[in-house]
């Protein structure tokens, strides 16, 4: 764990809010020269507390209007590999997000169609057809707000 202290995290925050943001915007934002900003960054990148950063699409512009959320339960875990199967399932364009978790499931997919026909065909031809596939559950998304998250205290 990184010690961090209130400037660092007021850089993270402004840092999760717009990734662009260079150096000499946010030493401007929180009193800090330019080299001081980069230096703190810097440590931020090097410590691992930041790990890239990344670009939020919108889906629905894009034209995939439904996102689906699949909890799968695998039927028959000592005759296929855990990673024989997320192989297969990343391999699947429509599957943003693959979690191997602990639970009812032991899966949960994050899965975009352009509408839920588009997702019927995905299920059934891609998702259903993965080997080791038992139950399946879907809870469709109808709407999300995302948080920051805590940035320590």
């Amino acid at each position: 764990m990184i010690d961090l202290d209130e400037i660092d995290r007021q850089l993270l925050r402004a840092l999760v809010r717009d990734a662009t943001q260079n150096a000499r915007a946010l030493g401007d934002q929180f009193g800090l020269s330019q080299p001081a900003s980069w230096r703190r960054i810097k440590r931020l990148y090097d410590a691992r507390a930041i790990s890239g950063r990344r670009v939020d699409l919108d889906m629905e512009k894009l034209g995939f209007g439904v996102t689906v959320f699949l909890g799968v339960k695998l039927a028959t875990k000592g005759l296929v590999s855990l990673e024989d199967f997320e192989r297969a399932v990343c391999a699947i364009p429509e599957v943003q997000t693959v979690q191997h978790v602990l639970g009812l499931y032991d899966y949960r997919l994050r899965v975009v169609a352009r509408d839920l026909s588009d997702f019927e065909r995905v299920l059934r031809r891609r998702i259903m057809t993965l080997p080791g596939v038992g139950n399946v559950e879907a809870n469709v998304l109808l709407s999300e707000e995302r948080l920051p998250g805590p940035v320590g205290t």
